[in-house]
């Protein structure tokens, strides 16, 4: 999750159908279709069908645990960061832990060098080292690594070119920020613009290429990511209550004893910017509520935020089920779904972007082309669209897809991964399955 607006939500690339293109006013009568939509607003396409159909949705992301844009209208409302994530996370109690627990965040993997393109490092701020080489190294000076057959090949050079160190060395390379105030490494060869960090850059040298790893502090590491997930100018309670739900979900992933590495920059886990992405209000905050995490029992709490939940949140064995939408996870306790509305019934996540939202119109010959365009979906000329496995908040479960070709079932979260890879570029996307084939109050 970068900003809210993303959500742990990947945007996938569309792919022109001409088929598709060319029907675009095209309206085809096919009897019997069914499209049975979540319960707090079904709808009825004529039979046999008449009109194009629109998906009316709300919210965006998957939906467990806190909505971040919910977070920031509770506050607006005046609840505090604990009042905010008792009502996400129920049940789960306020702990504490160290934070400057070691964290490795991986922020550039299998990169490939080459002699004309190797990797390349940079120590700013002020003098910098490399674990087994004597001495430091100065502030700009630039470190290119290639590969060899039994490790790296490591050569430095001061920003007036000239050579201060040509070695090999091994598998594993790391390399220090120096302890000044502004020290850090830059993996230049990251794309992108936010590529320093505090603390250590582990250079690991695999079949596949380099991986670099940011080794750093809990805290330290928090202050580059509450700002990526949250913009800095939201109010301090909701702020407050990202950085702790941020701190829990990263603590509960540490594991120092296996692997290289325990979390990614991305959203695959939760999105890091390093210190180029800090903001001084989080850095704040960070610091406000150090070490504060959320524990269930005595483990720390899996604290899964999304940008928005469109006005209720949901379970979370409905959301992450098998590609057909069979339910595989048990319940867990404190990632119950629930109503995300103020005492009026407003939403409080209401001022989002995507609090509510509406795909084009298609008719039936062009959903058989979209979904046609993939085996999981793909059933012929369809006939039939089941959408009515819902769970608590009216997010699809699963969908069952009829056709001249037979009949298949996919998760909700297939049938919008498809629907927004084969839909016309210009189309609006579907920004989460909380679907339905008319508006959903």
């Amino acid at each position: 999750m970068s900003v809210p607006d993303q959500g742990h939500l990947h945007r996938p690339v569309r792919a022109p159908h001409a088929a598709l293109r060319t029907t675009l006013a095209t309206v085809v009568a096919l009897v019997g279709l069914v499209l049975s939509s979540v319960p707090l607003a079904s709808a009825a396409v004529p039979d046999p069908p008449t009109q194009p159909i629109v998906f009316y949705g709300r919210g965006y992301g998957h939906g467990v645990g806190m909505s971040q844009y919910g977070a920031r209208g509770r506050a607006l409302a005046g609840e505090d960061a604990a009042t905010i994530l008792a009502h996400y996370y129920q049940g789960t109690t306020p702990g504490l832990t160290d934070p400057k627990r070691p964290v490795r965040i991986l922020v550039l993997h299998a990169f490939k060098p080459t002699a004309a393109a190797p990797l390349r490092i940079y120590g700013r701020g002020g003098p910098w080292t490399i674990d087994g080489v004597t001495g430091t190294f100065p502030r700009d000076a630039q470190l290119r690594v290639t590969k060899t057959a039994t490790g790296t090949h490591l050569i430095v050079r001061d920003v007036a070119g000239k050579l201060l160190l040509d070695r090999m060395a091994g598998t594993t390379v790391r390399v220090r920020a120096g302890a000044v105030a502004g020290g850090r490494v830059q993996v230049w060869s990251k794309p992108g613009s936010y590529d320093r960090y505090r603390g250590t850059i582990r250079l690991r040298s695999t079949a596949s290429g380099i991986d670099a790893i940011n080794e750093t502090e809990l805290d330290l590491y928090l202050r580059g990511v509450v700002p990526a997930e949250m913009p800095s100018t939201w109010p301090t309670e909701a702020l407050r209550a990202q950085a702790i739900a941020a701190r829990s979900y990263a603590a509960r992933r540490l594991h120092p004893k296996t692997g290289f590495s325990d979390v990614y920059d991305d959203s695959r886990s939760q999105v890091y910017r390093g210190s180029l992405g800090e903001k001084a209000a989080t850095t704040a905050v960070v610091t406000a509520t150090a070490g504060q995490v959320l524990r269930s029992g005595t483990a720390f709490a899996n604290t899964l935020f999304h940008s928005t939940g469109g006005g209720a949140t949901e379970d979370n064995e409905n959301v992450f089920t098998t590609a057909t939408g069979k339910i595989v996870a048990g319940p867990v306790s404190y990632l119950r779904g629930s109503p995300d509305r103020a005492p009026d019934g407003t939403p409080y996540d209401a001022a989002a972007p995507r609090a509510e939202w509406q795909t084009a119109a298609y008719t039936l010959v062009q959903l058989s082309a979209v979904f046609g365009a993939d085996p999981r979906t793909n059933v012929g000329a369809i006939s039939g669209l089941d959408l009515s496995d819902v769970g608590v908040s009216g997010r699809l479960v699963s969908v069952t897809l009829t056709g001249s070709l037979g009949t298949k079932t996919v998760s909700g979260e297939v049938f919008r991964d498809v629907f927004n890879a084969e839909t016309p570029a210009a189309d609006p996307f579907m920004w989460s399955t909380l679907v339905s084939t008319s508006p959903i109050p």
